[in-house]
């Protein structure tokens, strides 16, 4: 269950995944917007690449060590990361379907894809409502299966912090078949 949030206030989901990244690892934080994220991430020792289109947003960010800040259209320009590869890739409310193979091909083997956004059914609640930003039903899992373990998925309707309807898996890049879950629930 998602709890009322501040834009400064990280999603439980993606802390309670966050412990699963290497300690020190290096995160790519994709459309980070506010830096709610990459705040948290960096607070807790990992390396952070934000990446937004947003230069205004990403000023806020330029004084959080550990935060390294990249001003970037990531759908209509050049992909960014083009050789680079992350121990984690997190991802909250933002969807373009055609970077995703590139995303998969930055997270590196054994790196943690955190990933929560907006799912068909969310129009009823307001934006998104175009269906180009919502996933549809299990495509998440659909879209990691072929290269990931998935270690959590999540797919429905909640009413926090806002009413929405929502997707959200935390995987694993290849075979990871014995990693222990944190514990509680987003």
């Amino acid at each position: 269950m998602m709890r009322q949030m501040s834009a400064l206030t990280p999603s439980p989901w993606v802390t309670r995944f966050a412990p699963l990244i290497a300690a020190g690892g290096e995160v790519l934080d994709l459309a980070c917007g506010s830096g709610r994220h990459a705040r948290w991430l960096a607070g807790r020792g990992f390396r952070v690449e934000a990446v937004d289109r947003d230069a205004v947003a990403l000023e806020l960010l330029a004084a959080v060590p550990h935060i390294t800040l990249r001003e970037a259209d990531l759908e209509g320009g050049a992909w960014p990361y083009e050789g680079r590869q992350f121990d984690a890739i997190v991802v909250t409310n933002y969807l373009f379907r055609q970077r995703f193979p590139l995303l998969l091909t930055a997270l590196a083997h054994g790196g943690v894809l955190i990933y929560e956004t907006f799912m068909i059914g969310n129009e009823r609640f307001g934006k998104p409502s175009n269906p180009d930003f919502l996933l549809r039903s299990h495509e998440l899992f659909e879209r990691v299966a072929g290269s990931c373990t998935v270690l959590a998925y999540e797919q429905g309707e909640v009413s926090a912090p806002k009413p929405a309807v929502i997707q959200r898996i935390c995987a694993v890049k290849g075979h990871a078949p014995s990693l222990r879950l944190p514990p509680g629930g987003a």
